[in-house]
């Protein structure tokens, strides 16, 4: 999985400007590897309970999340599209790991998503 994660997930960033027109090629490859990368996403949580949780959380959240989805979420006009792929990553996440946090609380590698969330 590692691996995986490491090797096998690119995201280009292009300018907002350049992949505005949803019909550009360029926006287009864009949206292909960023579905590409939530599902990994998916696939990666899906270990949680089999492998170390740590381990399970820093590949999702660390490297997956907020090392290449976030950039791209970021990167996403405000929206309707923004909405969906914010929707898409929260699915992703186990319950599990929130069962024991505070009310108004967060994981700590989720601060950066949650602010998105927030504006």
């Amino acid at each position: 999985m590692k691996k995986s994660v490491e090797e096998d997930v690119f995201i280009p960033l292009y300018p907002k400007s350049t992949v505005e027109d949803k019909s550009s090629p360029r926006s287009k490859f864009q949206e292909r590897r960023f579905w590409s990368a939530v599902k990994l996403l998916s696939n990666v949580v899906l270990w949680d309970g089999i492998v170390p949780e740590d381990k399970v959380r820093d590949l999702a959240l660390s490297k997956l999340l907020n090392r290449y989805l976030l950039l791209n979420i970021l990167n996403t006009p405000l929206g309707p599209d923004n909405i969906e792929k914010c929707n898409k990553v929260v699915a992703c996440l186990p319950e599990r790991w929130f069962q024991d946090l505070k009310s108004g609380s967060t994981l700590p590698e989720l601060t950066n998503f949650c602010q998105h969330l927030l504006q």
